[in-house]
């Protein structure tokens, strides 16, 4: 079976952008395979190389438009890069932002992160990629599930394990979920006679240098979490950094206007639904210089 189902030259950008079908696994282990992009700088390599990892509104119509901008720019400084659909043929094209239906457990964080994988021994594969500079990158569920593919096993016999030893050099998680339960780190609220708290329990320990990049006023996945996982990763002694963007909400790297859209599902808000998203200018030219400068030192060679 060809990996190659069509080949087009990226308008306004060096290099090619092809559509492609990766094989990746179900959770009880049966064979499946998803849509792909794979877009290359010209030249003959070795490159490093980046997987993307989608937000809830996938690769479709409805898509944040996000995971190509960034593809564009790591192109153009010399990245591979692979973007992994893991909705469409799953039964969820228009993504699940606004979808409260169990099906969208299907396609959560944690389903995901054996695309991530599978994304990553795909790109090894071609002979223009140094398969040990791959890095990872995600926005929103992409970045939650950026975060779920970088923890480390608590053991050996975990699904993936060994994938993980020998995974991903680097990531990036742009405004992810950090309230999850990420190995042995997780959040707990609880309620008492003072009102509701937050309790922080365990670390959060990646397999490699990590970055998370937010906004201040991100109504979604709030910041706040974010921090404090980052802050007791570092005292652990674990390389996560942080960058939290005044006045920027989620989503800050889109090319969209700031808006509230009430049907978003948002396990964050009081009632369940609603929050904010859009891009913003400062944020988004920030971010690319801390990504340009996170995997450089991650992931390039001198001269490359």
């Amino acid at each position: 079976m060809p990996l190659a189902l069509s080949l087009l030259f990226l308008g306004g950008c060096v290099g090619t952008i092809s559509s492609l079908s990766i094989p990746t696994t179900a959770p009880n282990g049966a064979p499946e395979r998803i849509p792909a992009t794979l877009s290359k700088p010209d030249g003959p390599g070795p490159f490093p190389a980046v997987v993307i990892l989608h937000d809830c509104s996938g690769l479709g119509p409805r898509s944040s438009g996000a995971p190509d901008r960034w593809a564009r720019e790591l192109v153009r400084q010399g990245y591979v890069v692979v973007i992994p659909d893991s909705f469409t043929t799953r039964g969820h094209p228009d993504g699940v932002c606004t979808d409260p239906s169990p099906s969208r457990d299907a396609v959560g964080p944690f389903r995901r992160v054996r695309d991530a994988y599978a994304a990553l021994a795909y790109v090894r594969t071609l002979p223009d990629v140094d398969g040990s500079r791959v890095g990872l990158m995600g926005g929103s569920h992409g970045g939650a599930t950026t975060l779920a593919s970088m923890v480390a096993p608590e053991s050996e016999s975990e699904p993936l394990a060994r994938d993980k030893r020998a995974g991903f050099a680097a990531a990036v998680a742009l405004y992810p979920g950090c309230n999850a339960p990420f190995g042995g780190w997780r959040v707990a609220r609880r309620s008492g006679a003072g009102g509701p708290s937050t309790d922080y329990i365990g670390v959060y320990k990646p397999i490699a240098p990590l970055l998370i990049l937010i906004g201040e006023k991100d109504d979604w996945t709030p910041a706040e979490h974010c921090r404090k996982l980052a802050d007791v990763a570092r005292q652990a002694g674990y390389p996560v950094a942080i960058k939290v963007y005044p006045g920027a909400h989620h989503a800050f790297d889109s090319s969209n206007p700031v808006r509230y859209v009430p049907t978003r599902v948002n396990a964050n808000a009081p009632s369940g639904r609603g929050a904010t998203t859009g891009g913003d200018p400062t944020a988004w030219a920030d971010s690319i210089r801390e990504v340009t400068a996170f995997f450089g030192q991650h992931l390039m060679k001198t001269g490359n």
